[in-house]
C-alpha cells in the first residue's frame, strides 16, 4: 500500500471569524471541511494552517514535509508575509503540489507562480454554474460527469489573466452569460498546479461531493514524483576536452582587446 499524501489546507480563516453567515455554514472554518472530506476519501493525511497561526502555519518544517499544499484566500492576500510566499514557491519548484481554490487566485503564491495579474471578472448574485467538463479522460475528472451544476454561486467571468494553461480541464458558464476557465493545470519546476474555481464562503460548495472529489483528484495528481532542488552547479565534463586557443578567456574574465 502506497505511503499516504501529506495535505496542508491553508485557509485565512477571518470570514469565518467576522460573518456569522459564514460561521454557521462553516463553524470550524473551510478548512476544517476541505480536510475533513479529504481524509475520508482515503490515502491522505491532512493538518490545518491559517493566516494568524505563527508563520501561518507554513514553518520552514510544515512547508517541507507537506507534499500538497491547498490555498483559500480573500479579504487578506496582503497580509501573508513575502518571506512565507517564497518559501512556498521554492518548494513548489522543488516538486510540492499547489492546489488553488476560488478567490486564491489573486494571492501572492498564485501571482507568483504564475506571473500575471490573474485579474477576473465577478459578481455575486447567487447564479447558477453550469462547469462542462472537457477533458473526461484527465485524472483530476475521474468520476465526474459531462458536467457539474452548482445551483448558487459567484460569477468569475473572462478575461482571467493567467497564462495558458498546460491543460484546460474545466470551463464554467454562468446564468448571467458568463463563461470561465475553472479548472487549470500548470507545472512549474518539478511541481503541479491546480486552480479550481468553485468555493465562494457564503455557499455550501465545499460541501458538494462531486466539488470535493474533484479536489481530492487533484491531490492525487499533484502530489510530488519527487523533490529536487533548484541550482546551477559548475560542472566538470564528462569527456576530454580539446586543446582550446588560449586567447579564449573564461565567462566572466576581463579579455584586453585590441
Amino acid at each position: 500500500m502506497s505511503e499516504a499524501i501529506k495535505v496542508t489546507v491553508w485557509n485565512e480563516f477571518r470570514h469565518e471569524k467576522s460573518n456569522a453567515a459564514v460561521k454557521k455554514l462553516y463553524p470550524d472554518g473551510m478548512h476544517a471541511v476541505i480536510a475533513e472530506s479529504l481524509r475520508a476519501a482515503g490515502g491522505i493525511e491532512t493538518r490545518l494552517a491559517a493566516l494568524d497561526d505563527p508563520e501561518h502555519g507554513l514553518t520552514e518544517d510544515v512547508v517541507n514535509s507537506t507534499d500538497v499544499l491547498i490555498w483559500w484566500g480573500h479579504c487578506a492576500h496582503g497580509e501573508v508575509e513575502d518571506e512565507i510566499v517564497q518559501r512556498v514557491r521554492k518548494r513548489v519548484l522543488e516538486g510540492m503540489g499547489l492546489i488553488v481554490l476560488h478567490s486564491g487566485h489573486f494571492s501572492k503564491i498564485f501571482k507568483a507562480m504564475l506571473g500575471t495579474n490573474c485579474s477576473l471578472k465577478w459578481r455575486e448574485e447567487a447564479e447558477k454554474e453550469r462547469m462542462w467538463n472537457i477533458e473526461p479522460c484527465h485524472p483530476i475528472t475521474e468520476g465526474i460527469g459531462e458536467y457539474i451544476e452548482l445551483p448558487n454561486t459567484e460569477m468569475y467571468g473572462e478575461r482571467f489573466d493567467i497564462p495558458t494553461p498546460d491543460k484546460l480541464i474545466f470551463v464554467s458558464w454562468f446564468e448571467g452569460g458568463e463563461v470561465f476557465r475553472s479548472g487549470c493545470c500548470w507545472e512549474r519546476g518539478h511541481g503541479r498546479i491546480f486552480y479550481f474555481r468553485p468555493g465562494h464562503e457564503t455557499y455550501p460548495i465545499y460541501y458538494n461531493e462531486q466539488v470535493m472529489r474533484v479536489i481530492a483528484n487533484a491531490v492525487r495528481w499533484a502530489r510530488p514524483r519527487g523533490f529536487m532542488e533548484h541550482n546551477a552547479p559548475n560542472c566538470p565534463p564528462l569527456e576530454k576536452l580539446s586543446p582550446k586557443d588560449v586567447e579564449f578567456g573564461k565567462a566572466g574574465e576581463r579579455q584586453d582587446v585590441e
